[in-house]
């Protein structure tokens, strides 16, 4: 969604309500100035991203504990 920076003033709240489930730019002049975005937005694309890529019946804790194991084989 884009909005210009005189919209945004008076719409400040409903602005910032929708900033949490999809990126806000803020123009300015015509030209984009200034994006809101919900800052927990990152984590998620970032945890999507990951998803499926443990096999099935292995746990975080697990992951991690094999991945500590093999960097103690490669010092």
């Amino acid at each position: 969604m884009v909005v210009t920076a005189t919209e945004l003033k008076p719409n400040l709240g409903h602005c910032l309500d929708l900033a949490q489930s999809e990126d806000i730019l803020i123009s300015k002049n015509g030209d984009a100035a200034a994006k809101l975005c919900n800052p927990y937005a990152d984590r998620v694309r970032a945890m999507e991203s990951l998803f499926g890529i443990l096999p099935k019946g292995v746990t975080v804790d697990d992951a991690r504990a094999i991945r500590a194991d093999e960097k103690r084989k490669l010092s």
